[in-house]
């Protein structure tokens, strides 16, 4: 599985509300330990996307990171990003072009929203998937009712890595984990916070990092 040795927090980007640039979020994530990157934004210009997503492989791929560029194929093979993470209503047909397009090391992640989703998502051989809200979230309070902690426990046999997105935070990563999640996901935790380096490093030392 390309995914295997995937690093516990998985940072999401949002620009909307944070106190400062995407380009200066990524830089600090970084420096505070942060090596997997999803770059989310969607609704960023192409151009502007692009050169972030140059931006952040440069800030990354010296410290060993990986960056994933959110349901852009295309982009992801234009940049040289370590692969793509796919909406949920990605099928087993979009998995398979991803991996057609990206190559077999590639990473591709799905967005789940029940068990079922993961399930399907491992079969179709997508390297992770994020499975949210496992709590309840200010970032997207549309996307609820809470899965709650019993819906990770449901995916501990599935033969592909889980993120933990929705209301996770340090003080409920290592719940997550003991529930069977790969690692978390955080967007506004992090998009929002003050200081983000050193929000990264709390969430990593609660993962055990």
């Amino acid at each position: 599985m390309t995914g295997a040795a995937l690093p516990p927090l998985l940072v999401v980007t949002d620009r909307h509300g944070a106190p400062r640039s995407l380009a200066e979020t990524v830089r600090a994530v970084a420096a505070g330990g942060a090596r997997f990157v999803w770059l989310r934004d969607r609704d960023l210009e192409c151009v502007a996307r692009r050169a972030l997503a140059l931006d952040s492989l440069a800030v990354l791929a010296p410290l060993g990171g990986r960056l994933v560029v959110g349901g852009d194929v295309a982009l992801a093979a234009e940049t040289g990003a370590h692969g793509v993470h796919l909406g949920g209503a990605a099928g087993a047909v979009d998995i398979a072009q991803a991996r057609a397009a990206l190559g077999p090391n590639a990473l591709i992640g799905v967005s789940a929203h029940k068990p079922a989703d993961v399930a399907a998502a491992a079969g179709a051989g997508a390297d992770y998937a994020t499975l949210s809200p496992i709590f309840l979230t200010t970032s997207k309070p549309g996307y609820g009712p809470a899965l709650g902690l019993s819906a990770l426990d449901a995916c501990r046999a599935l033969p592909i890595l889980v993120f933990a997105l929705g209301g996770v935070g340090a003080a409920q990563a290592p719940a997550c984990l003991a529930s069977g999640a790969a690692g978390i996901a955080v967007m506004g935790g992090l998009m929002r916070a003050t200081d983000p380096e050193a929000e990264t490093r709390a969430l990593l030392r609660s993962l055990g990092g």
